[in-house]
């Protein structure tokens, strides 16, 4: 795969994480909310995914941990919905 390519998908997993805490600053969005914990999974993984190509140990630990914090947020959101269904 293009090295332009890994670092685009990596700079897209950054500009999610970075926009989610802005947006929570800004109190544009719930901690408890599906967005916010959807673009943080989701910018963790992209740049999970280019540190798979380009590997930094510290950087891998703390998105390997912040998409634990992202799918514990998902998992009280989903069962905060499924109890009042």
């Amino acid at each position: 795969m293009e090295a332009w390519v890994i670092d685009g998908i990596g700079m897209l997993g950054t500009l999610l994480v970075v926009l989610a805490y802005y947006m929570l600053q800004l109190e544009r969005a719930d901690p408890k909310g599906l967005r916010y914990n959807v673009m943080n999974l989701a910018g963790a993984a992209l740049l999970l995914f280019s540190l798979c190509f380009h590997f930094n140990l510290a950087s891998f630990v703390i998105e390997i941990f912040w998409i634990g914090a992202s799918l514990i947020g998902l998992w009280k959101y989903w069962r905060r919905h499924d109890m009042t269904s």
